[in-house]
């Protein structure tokens, strides 16, 4: 029993020099990470167009049902069935909804913990895609991505064909394109074959 009790206060004389790990929040806040999940933002094109477009991929993909009533006029999100799973962030195809760094979120009403459209959306002006920067990796520069248009005036991110239902790559490609030396015999065999067809019967 007694060498239990020095154990522990050896533990304890170890740590008493050491630098406290714990904040005095409010007063103090510690510096989040780039991919933290916070509350919800909904985001804007540069020309303060919505980027939502009322898909409800992102509450198809919510695992705790956690995304309400949506489409123009309404977007609700119930922070108390919300996991913070970022699975809406993953499942959106125009980059309108991320999980931003505020986590400021307690309140004595349950009816506050529902956000609305209005405390969602970005304010004009304002025009960014949030933590998708960090979250989605861009694609190796040997790899072609269809844009939504060269102009760039829907949108100056890269965004997939699907999402927008415009792209610039061509999907059909010749075939005889790995090796030239190899497509040149071909093409030589094809070239000395006679076409195969039915003989004319001849006429007695």
């Amino acid at each position: 029993m007694s060498f239990d009790i020095l154990k522990g206060m050896a533990t304890t004389f170890k740590n008493m020099g050491k630098k406290p790990t714990t904040v005095s929040f409010p007063e103090e806040e510690r510096e989040l990470p780039p991919r933290f999940r916070g509350r919800h933002v909904l985001h804007r094109y540069d020309n303060e167009l919505e980027r939502c477009v009322g898909c409800y991929l992102c509450a198809g993909a919510c695992p705790a049902d956690a995304m309400g009533e949506r489409y123009a006029k309404v977007f609700d999100v119930n922070l108390l069935r919300c996991i913070f799973c970022g699975y809406c962030q993953a499942a959106c195809p125009t980059g309108a909804i991320t999980l931003e760094h505020e986590y400021k979120l307690a309140s004595f009403y349950p009816e506050d913990m529902v956000f609305h459209k209005e405390q969602l959306l970005e304010p004009r002006g304002q025009a960014t895609i949030g933590s998708n920067a960090v979250w989605f990796e861009p694609p190796p520069p040997e790899t072609a991505q269809p844009v939504p248009q060269e102009s760039k005036v829907f949108d100056g991110s890269e965004a997939s064909a699907a999402a927008v239902g415009l792209g610039n790559i061509h999907i059909e490609e010749p075939v005889l394109l790995v090796n030239e030396e190899q497509d040149e015999d071909r093409r030589e065999i094809t070239g000395k074959m006679k076409p195969v067809g039915k003989k004319k019967r001849q006429q007695p």
